[in-house]
């Protein structure tokens, strides 16, 4: 084999022994705090796995007047990683259903308009009415062919079309209107119901 030009053996070897020595020194040096070490990783391991989830997102008490609002932390990352996801937030009523919205004389709050992939969506409108106008959107709604019917303290009107599924949830002063076109993660529609009237 050539030897590299300006190479000496003579000082090769001695520094490649003192670089050996070097490390076994500093092996035996840190062996003391190996045990420790060992613990520490275990134990943040371990930890990391039994720390309760956070399953509520931080938000100033009461209904929900953003869209963050109607949402637990696993349904926000849910459809904040969705592949594509897109939001938009508006503050109008329900476009799905204007004659319930123009029968109810409601109050927008906020509407949120999410986008994802393959032309997937899903909106929900959250607008504040009265007794009477919670009435009149039931009265409506059950013409246009959505089923109603009571669900504890309030009104649960639902449709399905093709891959379209609409949901609205009438409850105290809060009319919550969802539109689902091909894309409907699991628990939503009771998870935004909840939150837009502060529970």
């Amino acid at each position: 084999m050539a030897r590299v030009a300006g190479r000496s053996v003579w000082i090769a070897w001695p520094v490649g022994v003192l670089c050996a020595a070097v490390i076994a020194g500093l092996a035996v040096l840190a062996a003391p705090g190996l045990p420790g070490a060992v613990t520490f990783v275990g134990d943040t391991l371990r930890a990391g796995s039994t720390t309760a989830p956070w399953t509520d997102a931080p938000r100033v008490p009461g209904p929900a007047t953003t869209c963050r609002d109607l949402y637990t932390q696993p349904m926000w990352s849910t459809l904040v990683w969705s592949p594509e996801a897109l939001l938009t937030q508006r503050r109008t009523g329900a476009l799905s259903t204007p004659e319930a919205v123009a029968a109810a004389g409601s109050t927008p709050v906020v509407t949120c308009h999410w986008r994802g992939e393959s032309g997937r969506w899903l909106e929900t409108s959250v607008a504040t009415v009265s007794a009477e106008g919670a009435a009149a959107v039931a009265a409506t709604l059950t013409g246009q062919g959505f089923a109603c019917a009571p669900d504890g303290d309030a009104t649960h009107c639902e449709r399905t079309a093709g891959d379209v599924v609409e949901v609205h949830d009438l409850r105290g002063d809060r009319w919550v209107s969802s539109t689902f076109s091909g894309w409907m993660p699991d628990g939503y529609a009771a998870i935004v119901a909840s939150r837009a009237v502060g529970e």
